[in-house]
This record gives C-alpha cells, sequence and structure tokens, in this order.
C-alpha cells in the first residue's frame, strides 16, 4: 500500500495536479490502474529512449565506423537503414500485432530485440575493422531497426489502452526528460576524457543493449486488459487493402504529408556537421559536444512539449515545423558569416534543431493516437510510419543529390520543407483539450 502511495504522488506530480478522478477514453479498470502504468510506461520508454541516446545513428555510430576504418559508403547507410527499417515493415506487422490481445508482450519482445542488434553492434565495436565491421554493425542496425518497427506499432496502440487522453504526451515527455540526463552524462564522459572515446562508445553500446532488456522486462509488466483480436486479418493482402483509409479520410493524409515535410529535421543534422568540418571531418572530433547538445535539447524540451501536445499537438507540430526551419535558417547564416566551423555556432544550431525535432516527435504520436480509436489506431500507426518511411527514404537520395550543389542548397531545401509542413499541420482538425483556450 506504501508503494502503491508513492507511486500515486510521483504520477500526480508529474502530471501537474490534474484531474485523475475520471478517464475519458479508457476502461474504468485501465484507469484505476493508470498511475502505475504512467510509472511504468514513463520507466521503460526512458530506457529505451536512453539506449536510442547511446547508439545514435547519426552521431555515435557514424563515428564508430569512421574509427574503425569502414567505407564512407557503408557510413551513409546508417540512416537510411535504420529510418527505412523501423518504419517500412508496419504496414505488413500491424495486422498481427492487432491479432494479439495483449499488444505490451509485442513490445516486450522487440525491446528484447534491439537489445540483440545493439550486442551485435557491440561484438563488431569489439573484434573488427574496416568494410567487415562496417556490414556487421549495419546488419546489427537493421536488427534493432526491424524490432523497432515491431515496437513502435505496438506502443501507441498500448499507449492509447492504458493512458487516459490528456495524459499521453505528458507521459512521453518524461521519458525524454529523464532519458536526456543520461545521454548527457555519456555527452560529458566524452568530453572530459576525449582520448578514450572509443572505449566509450564501445562501452555505451553494451549499456544499450541492457537498458532495451529491462525495458521489455518493465513494459511487460503494465497492467493493459485484454481486447478482441482479428486473428483473420493477417495477409499481405489485407495490409494492402488499409491503404484505402488513405483515400477515405482526409485528415490521415494530410497528418501523413505533414509529418512527411516534418521529416526535415530528422534530415538535416548530418548537413550540419558537413558545414562545420568541410572535407576535414574535423567535427567527428567534436563527437562528445554534439552529444551533449542533442540531448540538453531533449532534457529541455521534451517534458514540456508533451504538456503542450495534451493541450493542442496540431498547435505543437506548427511550432515545430517553423522552429525547425528557424534552426536551419541560424546554420545558413552561420555559414555565410564564417563561423559555421567554430566550436560554438554547430552545437548552438543542432541545439536549436533538435529541440524542434523532439517536438515533432511528441506531437505527431500524440495526435495520432489521439485521432482515431483503439479499433483502427495500429492500422493507422503502421500506414502513417510505411508512407513516412518511403518519404524518408525518397527525402535522403534527394538530399544526398542537393548535396552536389553543396550543403547549404540542402540545408535551405529542408528548411523550405519544415515550413511546407508547418502551414500543411496548420489545416488539421484540432483535437486538444481545450485546455489552451
Amino acid at each position: 500500500m506504501r508503494q502503491r502511495t508513492t507511486v500515486t504522488r510521483a504520477y500526480q506530480a508529474l502530471t501537474a495536479g490534474d484531474d485523475t478522478r475520471a478517464c475519458r477514453d479508457i476502461p474504468d479498470a485501465a484507469c484505476k490502474a493508470q498511475p502505475q502504468n504512467f510509472m511504468r510506461h514513463s520507466i521503460a520508454l526512458g530506457l529505451s529512449k536512453s539506449a536510442d541516446g547511446l547508439a545514435d545513428p547519426k552521431l555515435v555510430l557514424s563515428w564508430l565506423m569512421t574509427h574503425l576504418g569502414a567505407p564512407a559508403a557503408l557510413v551513409g547507410l546508417l540512416v537510411p537503414v535504420r529510418e527505412a527499417g523501423s518504419l517500412l515493415p508496419q504496414l505488413f506487422t500491424a495486422a498481427r500485432i492487432r491479432a494479439l490481445p495483449q499488444r505490451k508482450y509485442a513490445w516486450a519482445a522487440a525491446s528484447l530485440g534491439e537489445g540483440i542488434g545493439a550486442v551485435i553492434i557491440f561484438l563488431a565495436a569489439l573484434t573488427l575493422q574496416g568494410a567487415l565491421a562496417g556490414g556487421v554493425i549495419l546488419a546489427g542496425l537493421a536488427v534493432l531497426a526491424l524490432s523497432r518497427s515491431v515496437a513502435s506499432v505496438a506502443y501507441k496502440d498500448v499507449l492509447g489502452k492504458t493512458i487516459d487522453k490528456g495524459q499521453r504526451g505528458t507521459v512521453t515527455g518524461v521519458a525524454g526528460s529523464w532519458s536526456a540526463l543520461v545521454v548527457i552524462a555519456f555527452a560529458l564522459v566524452l568530453i572530459v576524457f576525449s582520448d578514450n572515446r572509443a572505449v566509450i562508445v564501445t562501452a555505451a553500446l553494451a549499456l544499450a543493449a541492457l537498458g532495451w532488456v529491462m525495458a521489455g522486462a518493465v513494459f511487460a509488466g503494465l497492467t493493459e486488459e485484454k481486447t478482441a483480436t482479428d486473428s483473420d486479418k493477417t495477409s499481405f493482402s489485407e495490409a494492402l487493402a488499409n491503404l484505402r483509409y488513405l483515400r477515405e479520410d482526409r485528415q490521415l493524409a494530410r497528418f501523413i504529408l505533414a509529418r512527411g515535410l516534418l521529416t526535415s529535421t530528422a534530415l538535416a543534422p548530418p548537413y550540419l556537421v558537413v558545414l562545420a568540418s568541410g572535407e576535414s571531418g574535423a567535427a567527428l572530433e567534436g563527437l562528445g559536444a554534439l552529444v551533449l547538445a542533442s540531448s540538453l535539447a531533449a532534457l529541455v524540451s521534451s517534458y514540456i512539449w508533451g504538456r503542450l501536445a495534451d493541450r493542442s499537438s496540431r498547435r505543437v507540430l506548427i511550432l515545430t515545423g517553423l522552429s525547425g526551419a528557424v534552426a536551419m535558417a541560424l546554420t545558413l547564416a552561420f555559414a555565410a558569416s564564417g563561423l559555421a566551423g567554430s566550436f560554438w555556432a554547430m552545437p548552438l544550431a543542432l541545439f536549436v534543431l533538435m529541440i524542434a525535432h523532439q517536438g515533432v516527435r511528441l506531437g505527431r504520436a500524440t495526435y495520432l493516437v489521439d485521432m482515431v480509436g483503439p479499433e483502427l489506431r495500429a492500422v493507422y500507426t503502421a500506414i502513417a510510419n510505411t508512407v513516412i518511411g518511403i518519404i524518408l527514404l525518397a527525402s535522403g537520395v534527394f538530399g544526398a543529390l542537393a548535396a552536389l550543389a553543396g550543403a547549404a542548397t540542402t540545408l535551405a531545401f529542408f528548411a523550405a520543407m519544415a515550413v511546407a509542413g508547418a502551414v500543411t499541420a496548420y489545416g488539421l482538425k484540432e483535437l486538444g483539450d481545450g485546455r489552451s483556450d
């Protein structure tokens, strides 16, 4: 009883005293278990996010592959493998996840799979060099990404079943805030002990693997009510048939378009690094500063974005599109004035950009969960993520082609995408609880 009281008090403190006496779109049993579920969500998701930061493909794995002497072509495949592998399969896994009476076990198993992928990368870092190291790291990242695709579909569905509307953005924000502290500690260690970066990065990969395994164990303990299953709708043709919702639901199509345009906040960071380092690759020497800037952005913004998303996830998408464009414009201004290569300009620009990206991630997740009922939540999530995977691949290829004209041109293109995303999000229906009015 004492433990339950402590959990309830922590829950009430984190939700800023919101009225928890009645729930709006989850059953009474789930409502009663919400304080405990809220804390389990915060811990499990925070562990997963911490592991993400310790094994970040954009910064950490890029540095590791370069350090091990992997070809640049393999390094360039990190982000496409990570993003496409985690998004494209979801249209075809959603039906099977929907067939499970309790979807928490799908997330827990997927988290274990992510841990296995991290172990593969860890072993490659310990034992391999050159192209072979790069190939094995990509294979481990593919395992991690495919596991992530299952976790992404399952999580939104479980979140919608166990946490009430008005608290979902908050629980995600809490997880993002405390996990950012873990990554900040990692960044500080990289900065203070910069001569031992390889040892530190390798140890971080082992911790990431452990974090994903622990996250799965915590998540499996959620109180999740069993729901009716759709076991006869798991075929490939059924998955393709679900694409009809893009035509039938204009809000879904508009949401996916907005989210697709806002992927520019995820695609832009490598080009900020290019502007900072030029052809010398010197930016990799500042790995700790870049990781620190990224994690500080998550720390200062995740909880705030989460609270704002519970009031109006639509407005969060608008604000993040505009702020992402501002960050890229700031980078271009630094480059034009000759400051892009200085020790502070790149981390500052990345800090602003990652604040915007955190908002995009929180806003899109909250909006999608709130816009549809539990019977279609997993399907809509899979449709959105599969289409976004295709958009990311296309944008990544286009960005690589645009890079032939220079990183500045590419960033200008991504900034225009971010503004277009904000404009598209403006036309979405308002799904907030009205407390912001």
